[in-house]
């Protein structure tokens, strides 16, 4: 049986009044007596409307039950049915188009556009790799899925088939000219990928056969770097990343005429780590260790 401490008019799980008492306030300016004290305010602030919600969702299951005793299924009568969720309330008409603001909120959730990971806070191998998922090869992924044929002469194999990175290169190169488009020809013609540094300011050459070309918007290009003998460049398309990865000696950079060995895209943007799903925390011993 759990235990129960009164905090300021609370009756409080003990495990979680040792984890706030304890572990979580000291260090902290705000005080164990204005922390209790605060959330008594709020349950006593909010403690009646949320019964007053759950005696509606409790009157309404109850409604909903007797319409189904007497008339079966939905399919027997759904515009009956749909009367009837109208008639209780669970059920209202559309609203007016209204608009409305946020603010204070980190880019990735107020502007970007990209894939949010929700992962429980009690497993941390599912916060870690959601968290290394925001950046992933684009390479891996078409080399290593059926977005390529895998059967023939493009079959993946045990070892490294050229073939099949021919036709990785080729997929990269379209990506490349849908997001980071160059000022004539296409990434497919390319040769080098070379920074340029002129009064200050830095820009990106794609040198081809056909000569050396820009890319079409010049703000795309968003820094380089030098790391472990290679050279990265950073490109960015609507707020989001790209990173080109120029290794002329790695395995498979050595069979790209410009020595791009990968391609790294920002993918998966956030990571939310969810402490109230029901996997998470459910009573106050899980909430403690989430």
């Amino acid at each position: 049986m759990p235990h129960y401490i009164e905090k300021s008019g609370l009756k409080v799980d003990a495990q979680l009044v040792g984890f706030i008492d304890n572990e979580a306030l000291p260090g902290l300016t705000v005080t164990t007596e204005v922390f209790w004290t605060g959330l008594a305010e709020l349950v006593h602030d909010f403690a009646p409307r949320n019964r007053e919600l759950l005696d509606i969702r409790d009157r309404m299951q109850a409604e909903i039950d007797e319409w189904h005793h007497e008339h079966g299924a939905v399919a027997n009568e759904p515009a009956g049915y749909e009367a009837h969720l109208r008639h209780i309330g669970y059920l209202v008409d559309e609203p007016a188009d209204f608009t409305i603001e946020t603010q204070g909120l980190d880019p990735e959730i107020s502007t970007l556009c990209g894939p949010q990971l929700v992962v429980p806070a009690s497993n941390a191998r599912y916060a870690l790799n959601a968290a290394n998922a925001r950046w992933g090869s684009l390479y891996d992924a078409l080399y290593g899925t059926d977005v390529i044929p895998r059967a023939g002469a493009l079959m993946p194999g045990s070892g490294y088939n050229e073939q099949r990175g021919q036709a990785v290169f080729a997929m990269a190169a379209a990506f490349l000219d849908q997001a980071f488009p160059l000022a004539g020809g296409g990434h497919g013609d390319a040769m080098n990928y070379r920074v340029v540094h002129r009064n200050g300011f830095a820009s990106l050459t794609v040198e081809t056969e056909a000569g050396a070309v820009a890319l079409k918007d010049i703000g795309a290009f968003a820094g380089s770097a030098e790391r472990d003998g290679k050279t990265v460049i950073l490109l960015r398309h609507h707020g989001l990343h790209a990173e080109l990865v120029i290794d002329r000696v790695h395995a498979v950079g050595r069979t790209h005429p410009a020595g791009l060995a990968d391609v790294i895209v920002e993918s998966a943007l956030t990571t939310i780590q969810d402490c109230e799903d029901s996997v998470a925390a459910v009573d106050a011993g899980d909430k403690v260790i989430v």
